[in-house]
């Protein structure tokens, strides 16, 4: 696993929605001298609470329980309370994590968060078995082969979908607008995630598909550019972020870097602690990894500083991605067009806690806010597109509807002050709307999936990148300059075709109902 020591910090970022096969991760060290700070700190009055109750729970409950497993159940609760994304990692889980960070690793191909009426679905990532079968973003996973969800922890759930390639699993999920369960199988396998796709839309167009921020996409992605000029001087990039839920700070550093210009800030992050307060710029210092060692970034031809970009999200873009479309808004660098991304604007940091054996366990926890260039915090509020365009020419795929602000314990928005600016202009306070805490849209739906009959997994219309890509049209139509068939429009034909279909089922009505009358009196008569 590499190691990275960022300056200033003793920590480094992780910054991705999910936790299930795809949450990317930096090692981060924690000093001697903050250990100490934490253990002078435990109130002896609770932690004999906690000592009384571990008794009682050893002395009377009907079976006997390891001490083990009810110290690393204690564990995961004080922790797994704090918000949705911090979580206590044993040893399987840490290496789930390392492994995820590489690229390459084994299940289904899904990220997902723990949800109070399951495991919801945060994306199925490109080329899975979960994303072939249909899974999508904001699916409620309520089974796995036939036991519930609701009551595992996160890690629970997901040593349930774990397990050997080419063995078979069996989910049922609850998806909004679906009256039915729907259960599916799967065939688990290893999954290697390809995080860059690229290829020429023709006319002077490119567009680059990012599925998730690991170690090398910054150094893929400038590849793609440096490729796509070569072949064709480029007039316009499209960069598609959606359902791509996060992953290295500094891959989304990188990335940034690529289309602005050098030393330009891209993100800042501000916490409890003085080493938590950060700025991260377009330098090579702050987007580095262990395995790009090449910095092709800073050697992109100058066109890509100023070429057109249509930067392509939705609720599911979350974490880094939010990070670059903000970055990229804030300069004026990209247009970012679909819908309001997911909204998480908090950084979590890995910590290992204890190594024995070769076995290596921790925590990884909520340690910061992170604000774009111009100082916006966009927790639980997401990144608001310049234009909005739905997901089909029928309107959004209703599962695309989860967002950080719905998750049970979410981080809430803080009154913080703007970040100094590099002008020199004095921080203004801003203060922030906090998001209303909404309740689960989904848990009535998920407590009626009690029958089991299975259903046909509705198929995508189109896969993120290919001809029928509605949204990715739209980009193309944008950058040459052509009309863009807007959130707006499509509502409003929707609603034109809703309101005629209303018309003729009232006309057709009245008919009946007339014709109905006329036999009446008729009847009547005779």
């Amino acid at each position: 696993m590499t190691s990275q020591r960022l300056k200033g910090t003793a920590f480094a970022f992780l910054l991705a929605a999910g936790t299930l096969f795809g949450g990317s991760v930096l090692a981060a060290d924690v000093q001697p001298q903050e250990q100490e700070q934490a253990e002078e700190s435990i109130p002896l009055e609770e932690i004999g609470l906690f000592a009384d109750i571990f008794g009682t729970i050893k002395n009377y409950y009907v079976d006997e329980v390891p001490s083990k497993d009810l110290i690393e159940n204690a564990i995961r609760g004080m922790v797994e309370g704090l918000d949705p994304h911090s979580s206590y990692l044993d040893f399987n889980a840490f290496k789930d994590m390392e492994e995820s960070t590489m690229g390459e690793f084994g299940g289904l191909g899904l990220e997902v968060t723990k949800d109070a009426q399951g495991v919801r679905v945060v994306n199925p990532i490109d080329d899975t078995p979960a994303a072939k079968a249909g899974v999508m973003a904001g699916d409620l996973i309520v089974k796995i082969d036939g036991k519930s969800t609701a009551d595992l922890s996160l890690n629970e759930n997901v040593k349930l979908m774990r397990g050997k390639p080419k063995t078979s699993i069996t989910l049922t999920i609850a998806r909004k607008g679906v009256a039915k369960p729907i259960v599916i199988k799967l065939m688990r396998d290893i999954i290697k995630i390809q995080s860059v796709k690229s290829k020429s839309l023709g006319d002077g167009l490119a567009y680059i598909r990012i599925s998730q921020f690991q170690e090398r996409t910054a150094t893929d992605v400038a590849d793609a550019l440096m490729k796509l000029n070569k072949e064709k001087p480029l007039k316009g990039v499209v960069l598609d972020l959606r359902n791509n839920s996060g992953g290295l700070l500094n891959s989304a550093i990188g990335v940034s870097a690529a289309f602005i210009k050098p030393g330009s800030l891209v993100v800042s992050t501000r916490g409890r602690n003085p080493e938590d307060e950060r700025k991260f710029n377009a330098v090579e210092k702050d987007y580095a990894t262990g395995k790009s060692s090449q910095d092709n970034i800073s050697h992109l031809p100058e066109i890509t500083k100023t070429v057109p970009v249509v930067v392509l999200i939705n609720s599911a873009s979350a974490s880094a991605s939010e990070i670059v479309a903000g970055a990229l808004q804030d300069h004026k660098r990209a247009t970012i067009m679909g819908t309001r991304s997911f909204g998480k604007g908090s950084v979590q940091t890995i910590i290992p806690i204890r190594m024995k054996k070769d076995q290596t366990t921790g925590v990884k926890i909520t340690t910061a806010r992170y604000y774009t260039p111009s100082g916006r915090t966009i927790q639980a509020t997401g990144i608001t597109p310049d234009i909005a365009v739905d997901d089909t020419p029928e309107g959004n795929y209703p599962s695309f509807s989860i967002r950080e602000a719905e998750l049970a314990h979410h981080l809430e928005v803080k009154e913080e002050k703007k970040v100094e600016q590099k002008n020199g202009d004095k921080p203004e306070v801003k203060k922030d709307d906090k998001s209303a805490v909404q309740k689960d849209k989904n848990k009535k739906a998920a407590e009626e999936f009690v029958d089991e009959e299975e259903t046909t997994m509705p198929k995508l219309r189109y896969m993120f990148g290919d001809e029928k890509d509605f949204p990715l049209q739209q980009a193309k139509a944008f950058l040459k300059g052509e009309h863009v068939v807007t959130h707006e429009e499509t509502q409003a034909k929707l609603k034109a075709d809703r309101d005629k279909k209303k018309a003729e089922q009232a006309a057709k009505d009245k008919k009946q109902n007339k014709a109905q009358s006329k036999n009446t009196t008729e009847t009547e008569k005779k």
